[in-house]
């Protein structure tokens, strides 16, 4: 398993991406807004995980007026930086769907 603290500026978020394993996101503070390909777009508060299942596509990020910090949480050893799959930005449509 690999944890990282990540903090986000609002407005700010990932581009589209997936994970080989699956991926916990549990916020510290603010509210993070994750999507999948699907259109849906989760709102998840201080205190609240959310999980990217394997090979998922999603992408996470702050709300629009406010900072938040998540706890990214990958499941197994595997190096995040050689298991995710980095793919296009997020538009500005599929973010304001949350």
């Amino acid at each position: 398993m690999t944890v990282g603290l990540v903090r986000f500026a609002p407005g700010a978020r990932t581009a589209w991406h997936s994970h080989a394993r699956g991926q916990y996101l549990h916020v510290v503070s603010g509210v993070a807004l994750t999507g999948t390909r699907d259109g849906e777009v989760l709102r998840v508060s201080a205190g609240e995980t959310a999980y990217c299942a394997p090979d998922e596509e999603h992408w996470h990020g702050a709300g629009a007026t406010g900072f938040m910090e998540h706890l990214a949480i990958t499941e197994g050893a595997d190096d995040p930086e050689q298991t995710t799959v980095w793919l296009e930005h997020v538009t500005d449509e599929q973010y304001a769907a949350g």
